[in-house]
């Protein structure tokens, strides 16, 4: 596996280049010190794998994402400002490493490489939802739920056809989701192809766009956790 790590500050780079030798036995590693060296290395050398930090010199790294063609390497936008995270994510980026990661959430990252190179897929954890109403059992299959929604000591389950009424937290129903859903508010839980567009907000807050145009609130805390799934 061929990996470029660009990054005008050389601790940074030193610190990418050990993490990479202790998890990625064989890998190939280069270097580039700012926007315009990386472009001429990923033109030459075609890597598998760019770390690229957003704040450069000259040129960002968002710049050199949005001026490469096929074949385009898998990137991982590295930066030590949360801002970015939107653009990181307009740029298809694989995921994003807020400075200083440590080395589990670097590992985090590995895994999202290897399993865009498998073509792997994780499996969700139930395929559907059993509800209990008025003495009757209603099956509710995950991929018809859009969107849920707390409502004191319940769930409000949408689909596409009606509302269910769960006597349930969401926290509690986020695990059996499986990773197609991604909790974007504390009230709210949504199904990641739902959503068409990820709108910036005052104070690092978002709103979500959902594909029939119903709009969600993404607050700050756990806007990173939609960007990182939307990327996968």
């Amino acid at each position: 596996m061929k990996i470029l790590i660009v990054d005008d500050e050389a601790y940074a780079r030193d610190k990418l280049r050990r993490l990479v030798a202790e998890h990625l036995a064989g890998a190939v590693v280069s270097e580039a010190r700012d926007g315009k060296e990386a472009l001429e290395c990923i033109h030459k050398q075609q890597p598998d794998l760019v770390f690229l930090d957003i704040q450069m010199p000259e040129m960002d790294g968002i710049t050199v994402a949005s001026q490469l063609t096929a074949p385009v390497p898998m990137i991982i936008f590295v930066t030590a400002y949360d801002q970015f995270a939107l653009q990181a994510f307009d740029a298809n980026a694989i995921d994003y490493l807020l400075k200083p990661f440590d080395e589990t959430r670097f590992l985090r990252s590995l895994q999202k490489v290897q399993e865009r190179r498998s073509g792997a897929k994780k499996i969700q954890t139930d395929q559907h939802l059993l509800l209990n109403e008025k003495g009757r059992v209603t099956v509710i299959k995950l991929t018809d739920i859009i969107r849920l929604e707390a409502a004191d000591n319940y769930v409000v389950i949408h689909t596409a056809q009606q509302q269910h009424m769960m006597r349930q937290t969401l926290s509690g129903l986020q695990e059996r989701l499986g990773n197609g859903f991604v909790r974007c508010h504390r009230s709210h839980i949504v199904r990641l192809d739902q959503i068409t567009q990820v709108v910036p907000a005052q104070k690092g807050d978002a709103e979500l766009v959902l594909l029939n145009d119903i709009r969600l609130p993404c607050s700050r805390q756990h806007r990173d956790e939609v960007v990182q799934g939307l990327a996968r």
